[in-house]
């Protein structure tokens, strides 16, 4: 066995790789760029080394300075996780030519399989059923058309090379088919550096399964069973589970030995998967689509069911051992369910979003793991993967799983970056999951069941009520605790105490990412405060002779109890430095919050709430508060690749003018309605923030009634 292995990764692969060199008392090296010299995988390394700035070509993408990493610091093999140089033949002969062992398969068959177009052709000779497609390899974008046209829409668009959902293009209307092609191949040179594509029969309503196997150096070839990855946006998956509840132990069978025949047509060693598109009507007609030749991201629930470390696996396989058990001898326990956590915003399309983790609380223990590379403190940028964690739970059965995973979910806390934990608890308890009804497109099909419905009430109490600091807290009277260790003047002026009148209104102005602003109204009456709650358009909702506000209940409906514009009654029963629980008209509820510098960060069941200060006058000053149907703003964190358009331009609706990147992901941004773009704010390379202008667009109508003003 290796004594020191060096971790070509990072993030929560990284922490996942080391557990088990740490486990198998191996030395581990981590690597680490600029953006990381904080992370976790550098902190829990035994010795960490930087190999560049941020940008993933100049660091994690190097094959040299990943080999120097590994000369300077006695390194015997390198571990790629997955991602970045995980399936580049490149980089895997480049190890071997240096006496490195590479813990995966030989650069033949990394770069046999990577080929999506050779590997079709390969196992089919093999005997392995394949989907419907193109053929021959470098295909010109004629030739994509008309291959299209022959298999009939809908088509996919893939690129060759590279895998993870990157690229990938669902065409429905051959009339886009030119444009998207254009796209695919963009997106696939700026992730693999290939823009190689093939097309493919699109399979309505398909089931995604795919199968592990295992293979050493000496011939041993044997599968661990499937696992159901059918629950997926964008093309990407966002749940995975084992065993499978469409398969019966015939076609469990029979794709195993598909996929041990597949692995064995490449001469693969190491851990692998082999992916197969399945028909939910007709589960034995199963189609290859590719085989991954790397660990997967969801290889903990096979680890779970099976009682197999795969990273273990992997290493035994490498230093030259052979597998110590056979087909005959894998056995599946349990059920097992995996969660992947992210950094983007499902109500934004899952656009990716950023920050700095202020508050962290990740489950663990008994039938609950986490594998993360997350640490308080450290912030998450749009230069790389945005998967921060995984959250995965092993049960005895599938409907006990569900239950478990859902609430280790509600137990996870991260605060300063947007994630997906609460839309994943919602996908969880979907009638169309819990009965294992899948397929690939039910998230996008169902989304708008699976998002929450605005704003709840209590979030905006919460954060008035810590807004109005130690005078929300319980207990009328003289000087009153308030839980952080100090003392309150119950004549402080703060509190808007009037001399023989009813206190003041303290006006509080919020507004979250993607809302619109909101005023919040709080004033000290006994023992708590009094809430109301207005839109922008109403400035002074109780004041003497004007209209009365929506009150906090109103807005939500949330059955609160009070007529309209009487405001509610909430008071701060407990806080700590990192939970609040607050009464609302007599409900209590309970947050995880932290501070940052643009307002307040609350937490519940996996939701989280950027409730951010908001000055309405400064806004308005700054631009920032124009918003419209003529403004485009950017709807993540990231950098602008691509312009097309300048000041003056005459654009169509829904032409395109920018391009933003973040995380690997293209969002593209198109005019609202024909018309002048009027302003331009970017450039390409320009990084932009979450909602900041970029362009504005002004309706041609609009614009000649301005000059004609002038004349």
């Amino acid at each position: 066995m290796f004594s020191t292995v060096l971790v070509a990764n990072r993030g929560e692969i990284a922490v996942r790789v080391i557990r088990t060199l740490r486990q198998l008392g191996i030395r581990s090296v981590a690597v680490f760029s600029d953006a990381d010299a904080d992370a976790r995988h550098v902190r829990e390394a035994d010795t960490a080394v930087r190999i560049g700035p941020a940008a993933a070509a100049e660091s994690y993408l190097s094959v040299e300075r990943l080999l120097d990493a590994a000369r300077r610091t006695g390194a015997e093999a390198v571990h790629p996780g997955y991602g970045f140089l995980a399936e580049n033949a490149a980089f895997a002969q480049a190890c071997a030519d240096a006496g490195l062992a590479f813990i995966g398969p030989p650069a033949s068959a990394i770069n046999l399989m990577g080929d999506k177009i050779r590997a079709k052709e390969t196992v089919k000779a093999a005997g392995v059923p394949v989907v419907p497609g193109s053929s021959g390899s470098g295909l010109t974008d004629a030739e994509l058309v008309a291959a299209a046209s022959e298999i009939g829409m809908p088509v996919l668009l893939k690129p060759s090379a590279g895998g993870g959902g990157k690229g990938m293009r669902l065409v429905r209307d051959e009339a886009v088919l030119a444009e998207e092609i254009a796209a695919a191949r963009r997106e696939a040179r700026s992730s693999f550096g290939d823009d190689t594509l093939l097309v493919e029969r699109w399979v309505d309503r398909p089931r995604h399964i795919e199968i592990q196997v295992l293979a050493d150096a000496h011939g041993n070839v044997v599968h661990l069973g499937e696992r159901e990855c059918s629950l997926q946006r964008r093309h990407q998956k966002v749940i995975e589970e084992a065993p499978s509840v469409l398969l019966d132990e015939k076609t469990r069978a029979a794709m195993g030995a598909a996929a041990v025949d597949a692995a064995r047509s490449c001469g693969y060693v190491g851990a692998g998967t082999v992916e197969f598109i399945v028909p939910g009507g007709d589960p034995s007609s199963y189609y290859f689509m590719e085989m991954n030749t790397r660990l997967q991201v969801e290889h903990p629930v096979t680890e779970l069911i099976t009682g197999l470390d795969l990273v273990e696996q992997q290493l035994r396989v490498a230093a030259g051992t052979p597998l110590d058990f056979t087909q005959s001898e894998v056995t599946l326990t349990g059920h097992a369910i995996e969660a992947r956590v992210c950094a983007e915003d499902p109500a934004r399309g899952f656009l990716p979003s950023g920050g700095t983790v202020l508050a962290l609380s990740e489950p663990s223990g008994g039938a609950v793991r986490t594998d993360s590379g997350l640490t308080a403190g450290v912030p998450v940028g749009s230069t790389y993967d945005p998967m921060l964690s995984k959250v995965i739970v092993h049960g005895p059965d599938r409907a006990t799983a569900l239950r478990m995973l859902r609430g280790a979910l509600a137990d996870t806390v991260i605060l300063g970056v947007q994630t997906n934990a609460g839309f994943l608890r919602r996908l969880l308890a979907h009638p169309d999951v819990v009965s294992g009804d899948l397929d690939t497109g039910l998230v996008e099909r169902d989304l708008p069941s699976l998002l929450p419905e605005g704003v709840p009430a209590e979030v905006y109490a919460a954060a008035a009520l810590l807004a109005q600091g130690p005078r929300a807290l319980p207990g009328p009277g003289t000087q009153t605790p308030d839980g952080l260790g100090r003392w309150v003047d119950p004549f402080d002026a703060g509190d808007g105490w009037r001399l023989g009148g009813t206190p003041a209104w303290t006006v509080h102005h919020f507004r979250l990412p993607g809302q619109d602003p909101v005023e919040v109204r709080s004033r000290l009456r006994g023992a708590g405060c009094e809430l109301l709650i207005s839109d922008s358009a109403d400035p002074n909702p109780a004041s003497p002779g004007g209209t009365p506000g929506r009150s906090l209940g109103e807005i939500e409906a949330r059955g609160l109890g009070q007529s309209p514009g009487a405001p509610a009654r909430g008071r701060i029963i407990t806080r700590t430095p990192d939970t609040v629980t607050i009464e609302l008209d007599g409900v209590t509820h309970r947050f995880s919050h932290a501070t940052s510098p643009e307002g307040t960060w609350l937490g519940r069941d996996g939701d989280s709430w950027h409730v951010q200060t908001y000055d309405p006058v400064v806004a308005n000053l700054s631009g920032a508060g124009r918003g419209g149907a003529d403004t485009l703003a950017a709807p993540m964190p990231g950098t602008v690749t691509v312009v097309k358009v300048a000041v003056g331009d005459t654009v169509a609706a829904g032409q395109s003018l920018l391009v933003v990147e973040a995380m690997k992901m293209e969002h593209v941004i198109s005019a609202p309605h024909a018309g002048t773009v009027t302003e331009l704010d970017v450039t390409p390379g320009t990084t932009v923030a979450m909602d900041q202008i970029l362009a504005v667009v002004t309706p041609d109508e609009d614009a000649n009634e301005g000059k004609e003003g002038a004349a």
